[in-house]
Parts: structure tokens; sequence; C-alpha cells
């Protein structure tokens, strides 16, 4: 089992330190979520939510992924970064496939793609895309960024996209894995046409039963089982190594979590985040790695 420290609604100062405290103490990955800007007033409703209400305030930072990964990757040398996540249907293809390409380059590889369709409509008409063709518009972006970070010149024509032949560069250095999230059917088939499956909020039973429909799907879909495939959700009731054992055996690959929850509070100051995540690592990463 693998973990992934969650950065989302961490303060910009605090990230530097946070990724080297998680390197230090054996995570995997670290994830940035992505919005451009947060609307004082949506009438989309949060699909996460009972209610339909935002988990953050409206003070949080939401610093550009790529650009943080970027930086991070600076400041660390084993650590790997992902978005959770990336909405790439409010963007032009091009400009998605130009940021991560850089930022792989600059981490040395170190990055995976975590893409969603995303659900605030406002945001989307803000930003001049069209909310009702995302999925189709997401699917087809990715056949073009994979295609833009090939080596040698791209040619692409599609529904929504198409190009003469350019290149772009930096070209990242190997593949990039492109990370699906989401909770319905057409998100789980989305996930086993890729390299990964980001989920949200669940107990290790509810994260077992998606990992196995995940299987399934990637079989249907003719893909190799034994190639790479995460399953990276976020588990509510695991606090203890067996319970992160159990998760890993049943097909979850990676662990996203905020150690200070475990030990204080959301809202705790920086010495206490680093402190928990040096204690995290040394009381849960470290057993459960060695239980397998």
């Amino acid at each position: 089992m693998d973990f992934a420290m969650v950065t989302a609604y961490q303060p910009i100062d605090q990230l530097v330190p946070l990724a080297r405290a998680a390197e230090e103490a054996g995570f995997r990955a670290l994830s940035l979520a992505d919005h451009v800007v947060d609307l004082e007033t949506v009438a989309t409703p949060y699909p996460y939510t009972s209610d339909g209400s935002r988990r953050w305030s409206p003070d949080v930072d939401w610093p550009d992924p790529w650009v943080t990964i970027g930086a991070l990757s600076q400041a660390t040398t084993r650590l790997h970064f992902f978005t959770s996540i990336y909405v790439a249907a409010m963007r032009n293809p091009y400009v998605v496939a130009k940021a991560v390409g850089t930022a792989a380059a600059l981490s040395g590889g170190r990055v995976a793609l975590g893409v969603g369709v995303g659900w605030c409509r406002e945001e989307f008409e803000l930003l001049e895309q069209e909310f009702g063709t995302r999925g189709r518009r997401t699917d087809e972006a990715l056949d073009l960024v994979r295609a833009l970070w090939a080596p040698g010149w791209t040619e692409f024509a599609g529904e929504f996209y198409s190009c003469e032949r350019l290149a772009m560069k930096p070209e990242p250095p190997g593949p990039v894995p492109v990370w699906v999230g989401g909770l319905s059917d057409v998100a789980l088939r989305r996930a086993a046409r890729h390299d990964g499956w980001i989920g949200d909020l669940a107990t290790v039973d509810e994260a077992v039963a998606i990992a196995g429909r995940l299987r399934e799907l990637r079989a249907e879909a003719g893909r190799d089982l034994a190639e790479p495939f995460d399953v990276v959700p976020a588990l509510t009731d695991a606090w203890l190594p067996e319970h992160f054992a159990r998760a890993a055996q049943g097909g979850v690959t990676m662990c996203m979590t905020m150690p200070w929850m475990y030990y204080g509070a959301a809202d705790a100051p920086l010495e206490d985040k680093l402190a928990a995540v040096a204690r995290f690592g040394a009381e849960v990463i470290a057993p459960a790695r060695a239980l397998g």
C-alpha cells in the first residue's frame, strides 16, 4: 500500500514544507486540487456532499496545480505528484498538454494527470467552455494530449479538436499516467480505459468493491490486467496499518490522506501538520508496507 498526501485547501506557503515532509515520511505522492475560480454563488450542486454545499470556505487557496507541481518538484527528489481532480474540459487541450508536459519534464517524470469531467456549470461558462459536451470532449482531449506528448510530429482529427502536423516541446521523459476520477458508471469505464482511478471518501469495503468493478471493466475493455493500474481512494474507516493492508489486498494501490486529521484538526498550524506527517509515516506507512 502506498500513500498520497492531500493538499487541497492548504495555504500556498505551506506546500513546500509539506511536500518535503511527505517525502521524508515515505509518502509516494502528493495531490493537488483544481479550481480556476471559486464563485460566490452557484446554482450547480456540489456532487460530493449530501446537501450540495461545497466542502471548503471561500478564503482557501486554489493555486494552479501544474505551476505548483513544477515548483514542488524542485524542492523534492522522489515524491510524485498528481491532480485530484484536474478539469481538463474547462481548458484548451493544447494548453493542458503543454502544462502537464512541462511539469513532467521539470520533475523528471514524477507526475500523473488525474482528470475528471467537472461539476460546476458556472465555472465552465466563465471559461467559455461548453458544459453539456464535457464528457465527450474529455475523452477526445485525452487522446489528443497523449499524441502531443509523444516524440515527433502530431496530426489529429476529431469531433471537437484537430490539427495539422505540429510538435510540442518539452516532451515528458516518459509516458504520463492518466487517472480518472468519478463514481458514475461512465467515469469508471473511462478510468478502465486509462491508467487508474481516483476516488472520493469511501470505506474500505466500498473501495475494494470499486477496485473489483474496475478490474471487470478493464477486462471488458480488453486491457492487459498485468499492466500497472492505480486505485486511489480516501478511506474513511482506515487508521491502523492492518486496515490499509486489507484495502491493499482488495486492490487499492494508494490511499489519499491528510495526516493531521488523524491527530489534530484541519486548521492545525504548520508545525503540528509537519509533526503529524512524520508520526503517520512512522506509525502507519512503514508498518502498512511491512504487512504488504
